[in-house]
């Protein structure tokens, strides 16, 4: 520390404004009238130096500082690490070091804080043991950076030890590893630590309510929110956005637009976060057109925004207001385009999946992930083997052959489009496999008659693998015993779901079960199996049932079962299908036309047929009674000739 006497300086420094209050000037010499007055007006200066982002003149000032301490050294380290310059601070916190300077527990916090900006491991090591070597070990503030330090570097349990030995703790110790468990996706024990925080801020309550809504159970998010209220605390953005997607999870809009109400009350509602929280919350609800009320009010709108409500409108059907918007986006990102690639998928518009694709490739735009899942999603609906086997040639080209989500898309559209050793070649090629990449495998080997092979890669799941059977391989397990007749086995699975798999048997269960049993002529056991539901048989479940009485000739049963049928019908649109279904097949054809007008007095329709072929890498779609194709005379006229000439080749042979 200097004492009041005489330096040499640049002229420069002197004539600055922080010197005329504490010195004079003789002969380009500052005579210092106040040593520790000065110090502190000498620390101030340079400190605004660092702020503002003046690295280069601050390091000149400091360098020149007539009073450096250990209070000097760490400003600089800290500074330095402020701007970015991470290596610079360590190299100075070493300089300070090599001086004989012993650094306080402020300056181990920028060190410290340093490290982990670098990420390097070792280095931090040596830190804390000159930190334990020193005796700042149990510094509150210096524990919070050792902390944040592990869990930068992925050291969960070092963060967690850190956290035990520490005598005295505040609220950023209780936040910084509750962070720790809810990074950990450990809900449990995170709940548990924030159950015991003796104090709590918005930060902590802020990181329990977003990861309850990050996981989908909105209901405690919601309750936690509420008790954040009553208990005074402020919610932050963060937390209002958190708790408005919970409510989204809901559908819950009273409870949305009070909170509206508030956001607009504390004026945040041009905040795009919290804006694109309320737009998803008004599209969840039915409600796309108080989402762009909402939009409409939003200054600067971020890609997320625009892609929000990109999804409302695509998600309640509104898919040329969702183009609209599109188009007028200034910048369109990966995530606009994903909008609107799985807006055309939600609503069955698969050749408009593929026109966007496209307007992406040709835009530059590199596709990821999700977008390559998505058209294949739409490829494996239309059946279209070969526009799938070309996005399965991109995802070499992107470098997504290896990703398990594209492995599962592609394992599907293959076995959805009858390939299915193209689907088994890519499922045994995958490095990796989840639970939905095995319930793809087992359900495309049952659906395509390979019933055997579909059980074994289930015994093999079971045995290989720590995946446990959701409701659809279950689902594809019971249809793969109906299909190959193995009634007894079927019957195994049907009845360990619950008390086994923990899966309670749902409608479609069910049917796959009277299905079984109806194809094996136990129609007594299907009927009985009907009447035990406790929730109501799908209409597939009693046509099952009707189709093996009449295999079997099982006419009692059959006779209930068509009264069932009838029934049905008042309630449901597929039950008067059905029941006219029953009728052609009995020959009863004024039943049937006296089912169908009934159909059309009450305003119920039967989804129309289609049909379609790929010509030149393009999908055409044919509806029952559809007049709209252009060259509709033509097709008819070329139907026509074939009909003659089959005619003729039958009369002939």
């Amino acid at each position: 520390m200097a004492a009041a006497g005489h330096v040499n300086i640049p002229e420069t420094w002197w004539k600055h404004e922080m010197f005329t209050p504490k010195c004079t000037c003789l002969d380009n010499e500052l005579i210092i009238k106040s040593g520790e007055d000065h110090r502190n007006h000498f620390r101030s200066f340079i400190k605004k130096k660092w702020r503002y982002g003046l690295v280069d003149e601050s390091m000149w000032l400091f360098r020149r500082n007539p009073f450096q301490n250990v209070i000097s050294w760490t400003a600089a380290i800290s500074g330095l690490l402020s701007n970015g310059m991470h290596l610079k601070s360590i190299e100075l916190f070493l300089e300070m070091l090599s001086y004989g300077v012993m650094p306080n527990n402020v300056t181990f916090v920028s060190v410290v804080r340093a490290c982990a900006e670098m990420t390097d491991f070792a280095l931090g090591m040596s830190v804390l043991s000159l930190v334990v070597k020193l005796g700042f070990e149990y510094d509150v503030s210096l524990c919070n950076s050792l902390i944040t330090f592990s869990l930068r570097l992925g050291k969960m349990e070092m963060a967690r030890r850190v956290f035990e030995q520490m005598e005295k703790r505040d609220v950023i110790s209780w936040t910084v590893i509750l962070d720790l468990y809810v990074e950990m996706g450990n809900l449990q024990e995170a709940r548990k630590v924030f159950d015991e925080m003796p104090e709590r801020n918005e930060v902590s309550w802020s990181a329990m309510i977003s990861r309850y809504t990050q996981i989908g159970d909105s209901k405690d998010a919601i309750e936690l929110f509420c008790q954040m209220i009553e208990n005074g605390i402020k919610p932050n953005s963060s937390c209002l956005a958190s708790a408005i997607n919970a409510l989204a999870n809901l559908k819950s809009l009273q409870p949305g637009k009070t909170i509206h109400a508030h956001v607009i009350k504390i004026g945040l509602a041009n905040d795009v976060f919290i804006s694109s929280s309320l737009i998803d919350l008004y599209g969840s609800c039915g409600r796309p057109k108080d989402g762009r009320l909402v939009f409409d009010m939003v200054q600067n709108k971020n890609a997320v925004c625009w892609n929000t409500m990109i999804s409302t409108y695509s998600s309640s059907g509104h898919l040329e207001e969702a183009k609209k918007l599109f188009d007028q986006i200034p910048m369109k990102s990966i995530g606009s385009w994903n909008s609107m690639v799985s807006g055309y998928l939600e609503n069955d518009q698969y050749n408009k999946v593929f026109e966007v694709f496209n307007d992406m490739l040709l835009s530059g735009q590199k596709p990821d992930v999700s977008t390559l899942s998505s058209v294949l999603c739409a490829c494996a609906n239309l059946t279209s083997l070969e526009k799938g086997k070309d996005i399965h040639g991109k995802t070499f080209k992107l470098g997504f052959q290896h990703d398990v989500f594209v492995g599962t898309s592609l394992v599907d559209m293959y076995a959805k489009s009858g390939d299915i050793d193209n689907s088994k070649r890519v499922f045994n090629k995958m490095t990796e496999k989840n639970e939905v990449s095995w319930t793809a495998m087992i359900q495309g080997l049952a659906e395509n008659g390979f019933a055997e092979e579909s059980l074994e890669l289930f015994q093999e799941m079971e045995k290989t693998t720590r995946i446990k059977p959701n409701e659809l391989i279950l689902l594809a397990i019971l249809f793969a015993c109906s299909h190959c007749g193995l009634v007894d086995r079927g019957l195994h699975y049907f009845n360990v779901m619950e008390p086994f798999y923990n899966i309670k048997p749902n409608e479609r269960h069910y049917t796959c079960v009277v299905d079984m049993l109806s194809r094996s002529g136990r129609v007594s056991e299907a009927e009985d199996l009907i009447k035990s539901m406790l929730c109501e048989p799908e209409v597939n479940a009693w046509a099952a049932l009707l189709s093996g009485c009449k295999t079997y000739g099982e006419d009692d049963i059959a006779e209930r079962t068509a009264a069932k049928i009838q029934e049905l019908a008042g309630k449901k649109t597929g039950g008067y299908v059905l029941l006219s279904n029953v009728f052609a097949s009995a020959g009863k054809w004024p039943e049937v036309v006296k089912t169908r007008k009934l159909m059309k007095e009450r305003g119920l329709k039967k989804s129309g047929g289609c049909s379609w072929i790929e010509v030149r890498n393009e999908s055409n779609l044919f509806y029952s009674q559809d007049g709209s194709c252009n060259d509709l005379n033509e097709i008819c006229g070329v139907l026509e000739q074939l009909k003659y000439h089959m005619l003729v080749l039958f009369e002939n042979n």
